[in-house]
């Protein structure tokens, strides 16, 4: 109950920080553009982005853990899903500067499509990768806002991903 607490405490936050986010004009699309590996003091958080063969990749860091996320298409993964789901979110997670993987983490992922509708997934775990699928089935700017909870730590990741049909 406190995890589901947190976790809708977490969605409403960034539910008022990303539309935010999208008003200071960071724009976070594009494969050229979203090269942006620097370090926030502020937050604590740093950013890369990139594009390539289909496979969007998102690191940040922040709290102490380093978050890789990947979104790529089931089907460059030569998958299908039985719900009709298009696309797989994975996140790897590390101890900052280099350390340890971080392996009993859990966490949830919200997706908010271009069209303001959400998905909301719990990332399963996948030998320490922790993955889920959603539905990408409109082109533009989604929203992804992900909840990870490892030992007593929380914290919240989020990026923009664009997604072309």
């Amino acid at each position: 109950m406190k995890i589901r607490t947190l976790f809708i405490t977490a969605v409403i936050f960034a539910l008022v920080a990303v539309p935010a986010m999208a008003m200071q004009g960071q724009d976070m699309q594009s494969d050229k553009a979203m090269d942006h590996s620097g370090h926030d003091m502020q937050s604590d958080k740093k950013m890369d982005h990139t594009g390539m063969g289909g496979t969007f990749k998102h690191a940040a860091t922040q709290g102490g853990i380093d978050a890789e996320f990947q979104v790529m298409s089931l089907a460059s993964m030569n998958m299908t899903s039985d719900k009709g789901e298009t696309h797989h979110i994975m996140v790897n997670l590390k101890e900052t500067d280099g350390g340890a993987p971080i392996k009993n983490a859990v966490g949830k992922i919200k997706v908010i499509a271009p069209d303001k509708s959400e998905q909301e997934g719990t990332l399963k775990d996948y030998s320490g990768i922790l993955a889920a699928n959603f539905t990408f089935n409109q082109s533009g700017k989604y929203g992804v806002i992900c909840l990870i909870k490892e030992n007593d730590k929380k914290q919240v990741f989020k990026f923009w991903y664009e997604h072309m049909q």
